[in-house]
């Protein structure tokens, strides 16, 4: 049973307004948790706020003014983050400072100035989107894993220096999901039939992961339910971490 179990959270989730982010927010909300999403392009509602991950000053004050309208915080969902493709000679280091700038840093800079809230709170907890690409290595994507394993690792530190403040951290692994920048790369494919094929045949279940699937995983790592997980990297990838099937 899940109704009700985030009654009375309040929730900050960035990258809130579509893909992934946009399912978490659909699911905490479900659950009864009250949801502020951070976005760069948010939504027209009062609980939706402007944010660049990748400015401190913008940072802050989109914390400042969602924790005001909240009356608190007791869950971040650092979920903001983009895409890179290639090997490791393909991208110049502006681009990889860039990547760095809003899937690491940009989880960084949440965290900072969320932590003084979420101490305030008896049922804290931090969830890091992460990725398979921070465990299996993909071919074409040397930046983007890059940026996926320094999330994991900082998972597991933050979990360490948080857990006796009562602040659980946790990270979900989603596997390749039916998003919209999976979709751009798709349309951007000779042929992108071909290459949604390769992508679903990749995963031991046979198909893209589904944005509502990895939003029921945060909700679990947010419940007051899970006080004993921390400093987890739980995986939604039909199996690709783990499993090695043989060919059908």
């Amino acid at each position: 049973m899940t109704a009700g179990t985030h009654e009375g959270l309040r929730a900050v989730v960035t990258g809130g307004a579509s893909g992934i982010g946009a399912a978490i927010v659909a699911a905490l909300r479900d659950r009864g948790a009250t949801v502020a999403v951070l976005d760069l392009q948010p939504a027209d509602d009062a609980l939706s706020f402007r944010c660049d991950v990748g400015d401190d000053t913008s940072v802050r004050s989109a914390v400042a003014d969602a924790v005001e309208q909240l009356g608190g915080l007791d869950v971040l969902v650092n979920n903001a983050g983009i895409g890179a493709q290639g090997t490791v000679e393909d991208n110049p280091d502006d681009e990889w400072r860039r990547v760095y700038e809003v899937n690491v840093l940009g989880a960084v800079r949440l965290s900072r100035a969320c932590l003084p809230h979420l101490r305030d709170s008896d049922a804290a907890s931090i969830v890091n989107t992460c990725s398979i690409a921070a465990t299996a290595g993909l071919p074409q994507r040397a930046l983007y894993s890059a940026t996926k394993g320094a999330i994991a690792a900082l998972t597991r530190a933050m979990a360490a220096d948080h857990l006796r403040e009562g602040i659980r951290v946790n990270a979900v692994n989603p596997g390749t999901a039916d998003t919209p920048w999976v979709a751009r790369l798709l349309e951007r494919a000779d042929d992108p039939a071909a290459e949604r094929a390769a992508l679903e045949a990749r995963q031991p279940h046979g198909r893209l992961v589904a944005p509502e699937e990895v939003a029921e995983a945060v909700a679990y790592l947010t419940s007051p339910l899970a006080r004993s997980t921390t400093g987890v990297d739980l995986a939604v990838d039909g199996g690709m971490q783990a499993l090695r099937l043989r060919p059908a």
